[in-house]
Order: C-alpha cells, then structure tokens, then sequence
C-alpha cells in the first residue's frame, strides 16, 4: 500500500468532527500553557549567562553549556518524540514531559555549581522535547487545514510572548534575588500546568505499534552530539586549547549521521524508522525545514550575543537588558495571530519573502554594533528582527508540517524540532566560537578588554548576517501546502 494510499484509507475528518471541537479547544489550550512555561524556562536563562559567569567563576565558553546542552539534549530526544507519539497517548505522554521537566526544573533550583546545573538543563530538555511536537502534531491532527494558519498564529503567541517576558522576569529575579530563584519561579507553573493536564486534559490519538530501533537512537545521538561538541570546542579553544583538536568531533559527527540517515532509510523500507525521513520527499516541506535550520542559526546566534554585547560593551545590567528585549517579543506575540489569519488568505511566499529579508538587513545591521552604540537603536534593531521572525516562522511551520501527509505527522513535527535545536545548537556554538577568537586576537594585538569584546561580537553577527542570505533565496521556493484552497499536489 503506497503512502498517499495509507492515507486516504484514515478516517481524517474524524478528529476534526464539530462534536468534538470542545474538547479539542481544551486539549490545545492546556498544551498551549504547558508549552508557555516551557519557553519561558529557556529564556528566563538568556540574560543571565553574563551573571553566572561571574558568580559560578566560569568562561563564556562554559556558561554557553547551559544552552548548549539544552539544545543538544534536545536535539538527541526529538527523534525519539516521532516514536514516542506513535505508541503512547495523549495525556500520558504529556504527563511524561511535564513531570520530566519539572524535575529538571527543581535539580536547576539546587544545583550547588555549574556541573549539577548543566544536568539539570539537560533533564529539563528532555522534557521540553517532548512538548513541542506533542503540540504540532495534536494541532495537525485536531485542526481542519483551512484553520492551521490561526491556531499557528496562536502557537507564535506562546513561542513569543514567553521568550520576550522570560529575559524581562529573568533580569528582575537576577537584580533582587539569587540566580535560583529563576528556577523557583518556574517551578510551581510547571507543577500547576502538570496537575491541570493530569485532571483535564483526554485522549486525542490512536496509538499503533512501533518499533524502537536502538541503533538509530545512538547514531542520532553520536551525530548531533559530535557536531555541536566540536563546533563548541571552536570557542574554547581561544582560551582553553583542547588535546583533542575540534574537527575530531565535528568529523565523528559527520560520519555518524551520514550513517543514521541511511540507516533510517532502510528502515523505512519496513516502516521501522526512528525518524522516517520519507516526510523529505515532499519538496516543499524540506524547502520550509532549510529555510527554518537558516532561521535558527541567525536567530539563536544573535540572541546569546545580544545579552554579553548589552551588559559587558555597552555596561547596562540584567534588567535593563531584560526591558531592552520585551518591545520586540510583545511586538512578535501581537503579530502571530494577524500573521496566522493573512497566511490563511494568502498564502506562506508574500508573508515570507518580506520576513527573511527584514530578518537579513537586522543582522547586516548589527555588525556595525560599537562601543558608543545608543540602546535606542539596538531596541529598534531587536524590535525590527522581531516583526521580521513574526512574518517568518507561522508559515514556515504551517506549510512545512502542512505538506506532509497524515501518518507522517508526527515524524514531520520530530524532524523539524530536530533540524531547528541542531541548527541552534550551531549557530550559538558557531557565533560564541567566532566572538571569542576574534577578542582573543584583538586583544593580543593591544585593543582593550572591551574594544576586543565589541569587534568579537561584530565578528559574529557579519557570521549570521551571510548565513541569513540564504534563506532570502530559500523563501521564494515556498509554496501553498496541498491541502490549502488553491495548494500544489503532495509531493510536488
């Protein structure tokens, strides 16, 4: 039986049943709140990087291991999440991921140094793995394809919101209180949104077997693990050299992927994969995934060197950053829903091609960033990138997940959440690589401290302002997804 077969063999218009539109609104909306908390937990961390580098007593390339292993961790679990939303239902799944997270949540809140919290970041990743494509693939299951564009408009809300309050929250918790009390405050939130959905929240898929194949998990976890190792040991290696050399693992990376993708391949000849990558022969989902991985590595890369250029160039402290930040991620959630109904009527390309090009001209800005820099035009400048992400991420997730069929659903939501962590793994490694060899190399040739640190910084924006090129010629190779009022057939 052939996929698009499969396909229509599934009875699709059964969750989408007006009987069962209460409880559908309920499920999304408890996922949604869960899924608020935790993206408020990664950024609540954003602006204290600086802060715990000098409390813990530890370099940018160490405190970087704190987001890094976040995102790696991640990276590594989100294959397994297409398997795991296979097998097991709704609500235990997302009883699995909560539970999870708030316990890596309160190791975080305990953590006497940098190494137990680093763990405890990883267990909340774990978590968090789980939540993000447990709420992509519940919305493209519950959601009839002429209302995707809204309710991802309401999904941005929460992908943007919580990140542009969580800096501000942090900044305030940071100048009145311990750095813990970050992990405080979201602790008792995770708790509420876990007994809230442990009450509330039903059943909304159909599990079926699937085999868990071991050797794909270790592989993905080799791969993934290897390349954001070596590219991390880039930005050590200014300060700290390593024995041994940084390609090592970036190559050991390489090979192992190269490995997990044919393996994955055969597997799926028997409907065995941990990640079934048949969701890449639909063009324009992996046109919507390349475009996302350019994305993340400009997003992410600027967003860990925003907060070290405001606080340790331009002298403002945690709060004030945190302040700095909040116009442009309100200004991001503000626009979600208006982009999710405009993507509704036109379309992904008209919404997208503006976007990344606003998103790239931030960027070739921000390389010009100095010493003297006024924080009215880096709040300019962040409010800009912001309401370029807020016309480039809805249709991208929209048309992506949007043009793979129904079985695929969960792998296409596993695949996106493991290209977007890997491809912000990277870019975070990449740009904190470049910015500490550039200083390390201004300062030998006699700059002062913070003269080396500004051109460092200006060193890794021109990274992401080159990268950001390419999904400017990306976007235009955006389509309508199949199943839209005027869309291409699958596959196309």
């Amino acid at each position: 039986m052939t996929m698009d077969a499969t396909m229509d063999a599934l009875p699709q218009s059964a969750p989408h049943h007006p009987d069962n539109a209460a409880r559908n609104r309920l499920v999304i909306a408890i996922l949604l709140v869960s899924t608020f908390v935790v993206f408020l937990n990664e950024t609540i961390m954003s602006v204290a990087i600086p802060h715990l580098m000098n409390d813990l007593g530890v370099t940018a390339g160490a405190a970087q291991w704190l987001t890094t292993a976040f995102l790696l961790t991640m990276a590594v679990v989100i294959p397994i999440t297409g398997f795991l939303l296979q097998r097991i239902n709704t609500r235990p799944i997302f009883m699995l991921a909560m539970s999870v997270f708030a316990l890596g949540t309160l190791i975080c809140a305990l953590a006497p140094g940098i190494e137990l919290l680093i763990a405890g970041r990883v267990v909340q990743a774990v978590g968090t793995a789980i939540m993000m494509p447990l709420l992509m693939t519940t919305v493209m299951t519950l959601v009839p394809p002429e209302g995707r564009g809204k309710m991802m408009g309401n999904i941005s809300i929460v992908m943007s919101v919580a990140p542009a309050i969580g800096p501000t929250i942090g900044g305030f918790i940071l100048g009145h209180f311990d750095w813990r009390f970050m992990f405080y405050f979201t602790l008792p939130i995770a708790i509420g949104a876990l007994i809230l959905g442990a009450t509330r929240i039903r059943n909304v898929t159909t599990p079926r077997y699937a085999p868990l194949d071991v050797l794909s998990v270790i592989l993905s976890a080799l791969a993934f693990g290897g390349i954001v190792y070596g590219l991390s040991s880039l930005g050590e290696g200014a300060n700290h050299p390593s024995p041994i050399p940084s390609w090592a693992p970036i190559a050991i990376g390489l090979v192992a992927m190269a490995v997990f993708i044919w393996r994955q391949m055969r597997l799926a000849q028997q409907n065995k994969a941990l990640l079934d990558l048949r969701t890449l022969q639909h063009t324009n989902y992996s046109i919507a995934v390349l475009t996302m991985a350019i994305a993340m590595v400009a997003l992410l890369g600027s967003s860990i060197l925003l907060p070290i250029y405001t606080q340790n160039v331009l002298g403002l402290d945690t709060l004030q950053t945190g302040m700095m930040l909040l116009p442009g991620g309100l200004l991001m959630g503000l626009m979600g829903p208006v982009v999710g109904r405009l993507y509704d009527r036109v379309g992904p390309r008209p919404l997208l091609v503006p976007g990344v090009a606003l998103v790239s001209a931030v960027m070739w800005a921000l390389t010009l960033v100095g010493t003297t820099t006024p924080i009215w035009a880096v709040v300019v400048g962040h409010m800009t990138l912001s309401f370029g992400l807020a016309l480039t991420f809805t249709p991208l997730f929209t048309s992506a997940l949007g043009s793979v069929p129904m079985p695929l659903y969960s792998h296409g939501s596993a695949i996106l959440g493991s290209v977007q962590q890997v491809a912000g793994a990277a870019g975070i490694a990449l740009f904190v690589a470049v910015m500490s060899l550039t200083t390390a190399a201004q300062a030998a040739e006699g700059l002062s401290g913070v003269e080396a640190l500004a051109a460092g910084i200006r060193a890794g924006f021109l990274c992401g302002a080159i990268i950001s090129l390419g999904m400017i010629v990306t976007a235009f190779f955006v389509r309508r997804p199949p199943d839209m009022p005027g869309g291409m057939s699958h596959g196309h």
